[in-house]
């Protein structure tokens, strides 16, 4: 079996893959770093409340946007289930070509969509949409051409600053408004978050079809946490939630025999 963990701003996203099929996921704030030891206890934890033995973990394949989480986690690995974890980042094989001044710079959770999504659907343009902590898109060709993507605020964000900055506004629960114009505060705010958030995916979606694939439309593919949300809007052709775990376990068997 092999692990696979995705280390975000908001949490830790992890997955047991048995051969090539999903048996498990489960999550962890990463608000709170904890100690190699706290985390080998969770991972170890996790393992034994689903019935899964700790010692069949023969490999265990992370990435992280969150440098300062990862050394822990690599000493927890090495502590807990004896074996050195790989780190999909820089260097590694990816089989795309990345089209970034520096491809260096491009986010290894993006690598992994992206990845997970070509295997998915070959010989397909594709444009993956992460709704994480941030709202990220990556524009992929079907020649497997990494051309980019776009960054803004994901919806978490957004209520946050507006908690934050505005005095007399208060955190909501993220819910999908059936109604834009909103009757109370509570509801404006909500109406604010699910219309905002989808009317600037609307329209990167048009922007970037138009820029980069003209001649043949492109697979909308949605994926993290909040893509749920919207999957009665038709915003996406596809809503993949493991897509960052598929692409971890991808790239361990890419790069590590």
């Amino acid at each position: 079996m092999i692990m696979c963990i995705d280390i975000g701003n908001t949490s830790i996203h992890g997955g047991i893959f048995n051969n090539d099929t999903l048996i498990l996921q489960f999550r962890r704030t990463s608000a709170f770093r904890g100690s190699s030891d706290e985390i080998g206890i969770f991972l170890r934890s996790v393992l034994k409340e689903n019935k899964i033995d700790f010692k069949k973990i023969e490999q265990i394949s992370i990435c992280s946007v969150v440098p300062d989480a990862v050394h822990s986690l690599r000493n927890a690995c090495i502590k807990y289930f004896d074996t050195s974890p790989f780190e999909l980042g820089p260097g590694s094989k990816t089989g795309l070509k990345i089209n970034y001044r520096n491809p260096q710079e491009v986010g290894a959770d993006r690598i992994a969509n992206a990845l997970a999504a070509v295997k998915r659907f070959p010989k397909k343009n594709l444009i993956i949409i992460d709704f994480g902590t941030a709202t990220t898109f990556d524009v992929v060709s079907k020649n497997k051409v990494y051309k980019g993507g776009t960054i803004f605020p994901g919806i978490q964000i957004s209520m946050e600053a507006l908690e934050q900055k505005a005095a007399k506004l208060q955190p909501v629960e993220i819910i999908r408004r059936k109604l834009a114009v909103g009757r109370s505060t509570i509801g404006s705010i909500q109406s604010g978050l699910y219309y905002g958030q989808m009317g600037m995916v609307k329209e990167l979606v048009k922007k970037i079809t138009e820029e980069e694939f003209s001649d043949d439309k492109p697979l909308v593919v949605a994926t993290g946490g909040f893509s749920k949300l919207y999957q009665k809007d038709h915003l996406f052709d596809i809503i993949v939630p493991e897509l960052v775990l598929e692409g971890i376990h991808i790239s361990i068997k890419m790069n590590k025999k």
